[in-house]
């Protein structure tokens, strides 16, 4: 693209610039490539206006400008370079360069140094050596240019053993800091791991001729994380490199891509690519670098001569060197199909990484197994599944290498795919082998170990696939356990833990435990104390690999206690029914100083569980809160109000009313909940019941309050959560009518809840409350003024009232 004389100016170069980044036909490289020759050209105009015929100095960019990979917002990294000979002359220039630059409101990065100067920067400064590496010749002298890239490339060849440690150091800090670009849904694409700074690092290497990275795929999952760049600098306007979650349809659109899922896989692949090629590369610069470090000693005690790397059998055709899973001399990929499975199970259970060059000559030569799978491939799968933390990286490396999609074809559909809660931490795929490396601690405390870590890899196979991924998950995985080799009943336990895998968690933090409806439906789904003693270890498993967030002592208490009731019913005894429990001797004393007194009276008290190890303290879960008020109308919302005042998160509510002793009048109502300090430290009992006095009278606006501090919370631009769904599930209780409450979790949203039952004028029995992140879901069960379930018709137009009141 030539451009006339007349476009040097400052305004010919912004019009030009404006056009170029308005063409739709050219987009990626091309554009990237033709703005930074557009830049050339007004800065070599600028140029030989300011220094005529000047000799002894040159304009070098560097960086990514020295690249010619120009992003529509980025920087201009600029280097004057002077041979010192006229510092007059090349102030001028400077001012001539900088200031037409900082006019247009350009991203200006300058420095002014003669070679030895530039030199000596480099030599102290990490960042602009790197920076240097990439030096291209703008304008001027093109000796002086030319000499010092030649000269700033063989101290970086010279120095590599000093300098490629610091490097490596940089990017672990740096990934440290940012987390990895192929988790993250707001990843930021210059600075996370596998990010746009890692693939600039790996080119310094490939300078250093110590090591190279592996070439394959590297070019072009860096162009497309440029690209993802240019249209975030598009469609922001702004010099950014965070994808915010705000502008990724945006983004998506600009790139001609189906939605912002489409776009962040696309995102995750590259960086997947660059974080490999980076482990790669980094693993083979630590192996020259200590065998330069070894080999003069060695040498000496040999009297000369280059050893023979020592190799040492792991199992058949492979064997380990110098720190590495190769393969062995006689191997044959293309005639032992289980050999990929065999290499990656010793290396995992050895806990070494696969040689890259041993993993493509495995896909090179690889053969669909045969359906089933011969024993040995299942058992190595097994071997690799069940050796904890190593499995992800040698796992990583074969779906590096297109093995894992060879093995388990329905992995595509979940590699790289996005999951869009904060609570997970991880990619679909990720997330299944994370849970697989955690399964792999239980493997003790189940009898079918192979069936639990199968399960574990499979149990969120169905996200790839439309509507609920626990039913489409079902029939992946009886295809896929069938072809793996397992009999058919041992396939059906498979699939009935891939289709009931959030069973134990949902019913444990959502429904009544002490309802003997609750235990027999999910007996029924489990069908045999061997499988509930899976799906345990299994939720567990899953839980520990989604998120800090999704486990925890009190989950794990009721996922237990569910756990044992249903086993109790699995052999033959029936639940006990829950209008049997009768109140304890504490329950009356507070029910009768209610009475006597006539107002609510209260109780805290700390829960704890033994603590895991001998030595440890015990381990809390939770506070237990009992309430006993005369029976009034305005309970429940007064109480959760209070509470969401003083920062205590509820997690169950039972409410009851007590049979009082004979010549007691009165009738009392006893709250039973169980609730967590949201920032450590409970409020005192005597402030809660003050505060509750003032609530049932009136005298307290609780919803004033609340509404304060919500207005004071800060609210993040753009993201919209979805409207509350309130919904009855239908036969789950004979002894009252369970209504479900999904919406975005906030502040007081008991309350609101409460309030609305009330003005529905239905009795609640009790309230289970489950929050996962931003979302809760709260359930409710409700009955007649008699105690009786709603009718249908009734319970649905309830329900209706609850979400309507919700969405206000």
């Amino acid at each position: 693209m030539h451009h006339q004389a007349e476009d040097s100016g400052p305004g010919g170069y912004a019009a030009a610039r404006l056009r170029l980044l308005n063409e739709k036909a050219r987009s990626g490289p091309p554009r990237r490539s033709a703005l930074a020759g557009l830049t050339d050209e007004w800065l070599a105009g600028l140029f030989a206006a300011g220094a005529p015929g000047a000799r002894g100095v040159s304009l070098v960019a560097v960086g990514g400008y020295g690249r010619a990979e120009l992003s529509p917002r980025s920087d201009l990294d600029l280097l004057l370079l002077h041979d010192g000979s006229d510092p007059g002359t090349v102030s001028k220039l400077a001012d001539r360069l900088w200031y037409p630059v900082w006019d247009l409101g350009l991203a200006l990065d300058h420095s002014v140094r003669t070679p030895a100067e530039a030199r000596r920067t480099a030599g102290e400064d990490l960042k602009v050596q790197l920076g240097l590496l990439d030096a291209r010749h703008v304008a001027g002298d093109l000796g002086l240019t030319t000499a010092l890239r030649t000269t700033v490339l063989a101290d970086w060849r010279n120095q590599a053993p000093k300098r490629l440690p610091a490097l490596r150091e940089l990017c672990e800090e740096r990934a440290a800091r940012q987390g990895e670009l192929q988790y993250l849904l707001e990843p930021d694409l210059k600075e996370a791991r596998g990010g746009l700074r890692d693939a600039t690092a790996l080119r310094a290497v490939a300078a250093s001729w110590l090591a190279d990275a592996p070439r394959e795929g590297l070019a072009e999952a860096r162009s497309r994380l440029l690209d993802v760049r240019d249209a975030l600098h598009l469609t922001t306007g702004r010099a950014t490199d965070r994808l915010a979650l705000q502008e990724q349809d945006q983004v998506a659109a600009e790139l001609g891509l189906l939605d912002a899922d489409a776009l962040l896989r696309q995102v995750y692949e590259a960086a997947r690519v660059i974080a490999y090629a980076g482990d790669v590369t980094w693993r083979e610069v630590g192996r020259v670098l200590r065998s330069r470090s070894v080999r003069p000693r060695l040498r000496a005690m040999l009297g000369g001569g280059k050893p023979a790397p020592e190799r040492s059998p792991l199992a058949e055709g492979v064997v380990e060197q110098d720190g590495e899973v190769v393969l062995a001399r006689a191997a044959r990929p293309d005639r032992d199909p289980v050999l990929p499975l065999r290499a990656a199970a010793a290396a995992a259970q050895a806990g070494l990484p696969l040689n890259l060059h041993a993993v493509r000559r495995m896909a090179a030569g690889a053969r669909a197994l045969p359906s089933p799978w011969p024993a040995e491939a299942r058992q190595q799968l097994l071997t690799l599944l069940g050796s904890g933390r190593p499995t992800v990286d040698v796992w990583e490396a074969l779906e590096a290498e297109g093995l894992i999609s060879l093995l388990l074809p329905d992995w595509d559909r979940v590699r790289c795919r996005p999951q869009r809660n904060a609570v997970h931490l991880w990619t679909v795929d990720r997330h299944l082998i994370e849970t697989a490396v955690r399964a792999s601690a239980f493997t003790r405390r189940v009898s079918r170990p192979d069936l639990l870590l199968i399960a574990a890899l499979l149990h969120d196979i169905g996200k790839g696939w439309p509507g609920d991924h626990s039913v489409a998950g079902e029939v992946i995985a009886r295809d896929v356990a069938a072809r793996i080799g397992f009999d058919a009943d041992d396939v059906t336990v498979i699939a009935t833990l891939v289709r009931h895998h959030l069973l134990l968690v949902e019913t444990a933090t959502r429904r009544d435990l002490d309802d003997p409806a609750t235990v027999r439906s999910v007996a029924e789904a489990v069908g045999s104390p061997g499988t509930l003693e899976l799906l345990h270890a299994l939720t567990e498993a899953d839980a520990l690999a989604t998120g800090p967030a999704a486990w925890s002592s009190w989950r794990a208490s009721l996922v237990a206690d569910l756990v044992k009731r249903v086993a109790s019913v699995l052999a033959g005894q029936a639940p006990s029914d829950p209008e049997e429990a009768a109140p304890t001797a504490q329950h009356e004393r507070l029910a009768l100083e209610a009475v006597a007194t006539g107002a609510p009276v209260l109780s805290l008290r700390a829960q704890t569980e033994p603590p895991a190890e001998p030595s440890g303290d015990p381990e809390p879960l939770g506070v237990e809160l009992l309430i006993a008020v005369p029976d009034q109308a305005g309970v429940l919302p007064a109480v959760a109000g209070v509470l969401a005042m003083h920062r205590l998160t509820v997690r169950t509510a039972e409410l009851r009313s007590l049979n009082l002793p004979d010549g007691v009048d009165g009738s009392v109502l006893l709250l039973d909940w169980r609730v967590a300090a949201e920032y450590g430290s409970l409020p005192q009992a005597a402030r809660l019941r003050a505060d509750l006095v003032r609530a049932l009278d009136g005298s307290l606006d609780i919803a004033g309050r609340l509404a304060e501090r919500d207005a004071a919370y800060p609210r993040r631009r753009g993201v919209v959560a979805p409207p509350p769904r309130v919904t009855v599930a239908p036969a789950a209780s004979r002894h009252a009518t369970v209504i479900e409450v999904r919406a975005q979790d906030a502040p007081g949203l008991l309350f609101r809840i409460g309030r609305a039952l009330e003005d529905t004028a239905v009795r609640v029995r009790s309230a289970h409350v489950s929050t996962l992140g931003a979302n809760a879901v709260d359930v409710f069960y409700v009955t007649q003024e008699q105690g009786v379930p709603l009718p249908g018709e009734e319970a649905v137009a309830v329900a209706g009232k609850l979400e309507e009141a919700l969405r206000v």
